[in-house]
């Protein structure tokens, strides 16, 4: 496999399965710029829980004063 045909699958895999949703409505030719967004909106939503979630857990293991160290800490 040559590193043009890597670089096409990934095209391919993109516009043929990837982007069926948007496809299927851009041909629905939708009026509501919010109904047409929903996909976009809803990455938006979930991404941002993820941040929030993730940024919770690492302010947990911050303030987490407990010793997790595995060797002996004074020698």
């Amino acid at each position: 496999m040559t590193w043009k045909g890597f670089w096409e699958g990934i095209a391919s895999l993109f516009e043929n399965v990837l982007f069926i949703p948007y496809n299927a409505l851009r041909s629905l030719e939708l009026d509501s710029w919010w109904l047409a967004n929903f996909f976009s909106w809803l990455l938006l939503l979930v991404g941002a829980f993820a941040f929030i979630y993730w940024m919770r857990k690492l302010k947990e293991f911050d303030e987490n004063t407990e010793s997790t160290y595995t060797f002996d800490e004074n020698p």
